[in-house]
């Protein structure tokens, strides 16, 4: 049987709708996964909707709702976006769930049974007027860094440092505007410092005996934490509070970071349930199977902490798999800049299905992702351009001025190659066989710009063969000529498919193939003689003016606020609205880009 391998894309927060910075990392995701199952390995999709946290609670009170109304509504709105995009999941659960809440006491309970969980008495800032502890994305104040007022208790976006939001100075409730007290609380604590010689381990570089597949600058990044020392983490928070309940501790509640990944198992636990070949443990416990299974976290790069440092050490210590691999990736930005409501730039994926295919965002985006953190920017006038040139122009058009001209002129049946044609097609098999691990390595720009490249020789052979002049005179000659488009328009749709299911399954239908294009046969010749299948249309002109219109939409979308759950403009990452809370010294992985960090 075949490794297995779990793949998961960062879970959305139901307190707001899905915008485009969600569905790059969702694309990059869905791309990774259709393409190693096209080599025939037994991959897993696992998902869901992150729920849990004070944000929540909020915002239902806001409306006048339960929490559990206002997740149930985000849940259905989070899956129609995904499903509009062609997200291929195996399954999209929700860490308000039973499976969710087993598994995070289980992880708890092995925690503590290793004396990995301390109490302590902790201040915190207690609102009267709310009747609540207040959370550091609850509350404001002045930067005890900067100065700069009117912050978050956990960062300062002027300056970027971070902090407790018992240091903020002249704090006051963003509920209510209370001004709030110092109130002692017995908090739960796990001692990460602990876990330090495991983690050193885990982050080792492949090239030094490592096993997990991290990108360069992520490791650094994590790192530098590690030698400054790790911080011990908070793990619960007080009543009233939107999520789970700590088995043993009435009152308290898991902090939403440490049930939110546990989601992933969670949703693994629901997809086995009622297959008499699954289980969870086989998915995820330590040494399960001969092979154990590969794990594959994608995310964006402000939630690298997370993944990197505390998560492999609650798996591992608990018995379960811990990553294979963690793949982060930038922020969106549209024209150059941040997302911005006045500008009609922060596009909410709902608004984008009602005014543009889809497809072609599929196509931009992976025609421009690579294995890095830089951020991406949604050039409007690029996205159109790329899209017309490259995939239209060349890659449809050669299937088009092939089967289509078959069709046409000589009776929808192939024929032999010339020598030059035969040539053609096998040095574009040979270039075939870097595609697959340029997918696996998430450098689906590369992939692409194998298969236009394909399409850009070929219509130059084409160009220069003029089968249009030949089908007169020769059409044995015109006949071979196309057919040499036919065989490499067979190798494109394999590289696109991965990008663009539908055209994968429209060369298989025009090609009469008796299997789904994988790996494995996409370099398999088409056979002289065959009748095709009707031609049909892989895909047409971008126009300008539909995204002209998509940008006016933006702009009057008044719910363009909630998708981040701020009132402000910002970057289109897949950011997280609940308080988060600090592991260790401020840094960044963008800053450690530039920075030498080896020693010796």
């Amino acid at each position: 049987m075949a490794k297995k391998v779990l793949v998961t894309a960062a879970l959305p927060y139901a307190n707001g709708s899905i915008h485009l910075g969600h569905m790059l990392e969702a694309i990059q995701t869905d791309v990774y996964v259709r393409a190693r199952k096209m080599g025939g390995e037994r991959v897993v999709f696992m998902w869901a909707s992150d729920t849990h946290g004070t944000p929540v609670q909020v915002r239902a009170r806001k409306e006048g709702i339960e929490p559990e109304a206002l997740i149930a509504k985000a849940y259905e709105e989070h899956v129609a976006a995904y499903d509009g995009f062609g997200i291929g999941y195996d399954i999209f659960h929700t860490t308000h769930s039973d499976e969710n809440r087993e598994h995070a006491g289980a992880i708890f309970e092995a925690l503590r049974a290793r004396g990995d969980i301390e109490v302590r008495e902790v201040e915190q800032l207690y609102s009267e007027v709310d009747q609540m502890f207040l959370p550091d994305r609850l509350v404001k104040g002045t930067c005890p860094v900067c100065k700069t007022p009117d912050q978050y208790g956990d960062s300062c976006d002027n300056c970027g440092a971070t902090y407790r939001p018992t240091e903020l100075i002249d704090p006051y409730s963003s509920v209510s505007g209370d001004k709030p007290v110092l109130r002692t609380s017995e908090h739960l604590f796990v001692p990460l410092s602990r876990h330090e010689e495991f983690l050193r381990e885990w982050l080792k570089p492949v090239s030094e005996g490592g096993s997990t597949v991290l990108q360069d600058s992520v490791r650094r990044f994590v790192m530098d934490w590690v030698d400054k020392g790790l911080r011990d983490w908070d793990i619960s928070r007080e009543a009233p509070y939107f999520g789970i309940e700590i088995p043993g501790f009435p009152g308290k509640y898991f902090y939403v970071w440490f049930d939110a990944p546990i989601g992933y198992i969670a949703a693994t636990d629901k997809w086995c349930q009622g297959k008499d070949d699954e289980s969870v443990e086989g998915w995820w416990k330590a040494g399960a199977g001969e092979d154990g299974t590969e794990i594959v976290h994608v995310i964006g790069k402000d939630i690298v902490y997370f993944h990197c440092l505390f998560w492999p050490a609650m798996l591992n210590a608990s018995g379960y798999t811990v990553p294979s691999r963690v793949h982060a990736h930038g922020w969106l930005k549209v024209n150059g800049e941040k997302m911005s409501k006045s500008r009609g730039t922060f596009i909410l994926a709902n608004t984008y299905l009602e005014h543009v295919d889809p497809a072609y965002l599929r196509y931009y985006l992976a025609a421009r992702l690579g294995n890095n953190q830089d951020d991406f920017d949604l050039a409007m006038e690029d996205f159109v351009n790329r899209v017309n040139a490259d995939l239209v122009n060349k890659a449809a058009n050669l299937a088009s001025r092939s089967i289509k001209f078959l069709h046409a002129k000589l009776g929808g049946t192939t024929g032999p190659l010339t020598e030059e044609g035969q040539a053609l097609v096998d040095d574009a098999r040979a270039t075939f066989a870097a595609v697959p691990g340029l997918y696996a390595d998430f450098d689906s720009a590369a992939a692409l710009r194998v298969a236009i490249e394909m399409a850009e020789a070929c219509n130059n052979y084409f160009s220069e063969q003029e089968p249009w002049k030949k089908v007169k005179s020769d059409p044995e000659a015109a006949r071979a000529v196309v057919s040499a488009g036919v065989q490499v328009s067979k190798l494109i749709g394999a590289i696109l498919k991965p990008v663009l299911p539908e055209w994968g399954a429209k060369v298989e239908r025009m090609l009469k193939l008796d299997a789904p294009l994988s790996w494995a046969n996409a370099t398999a010749p088409v056979a002289e003689g065959l009748e095709l299948g009707p031609y049909e249309v892989l895909a047409e002109r971008l126009a300008a003016k539909k995204l002209d219109a998509l940008i006016e939409a933006s702009k009057q979308d008044v719910e363009a606020d909630a998708a981040l759950g701020k009132d402000r403009d910002g970057e289109g990452a897949v950011r997280y609205d609940y308080e988060v809370e600090p592991l260790a010294p401020e840094a960044t992985i963008d800053s450690l880009d530039a920075v030498d960090l080896r020693v010796g």
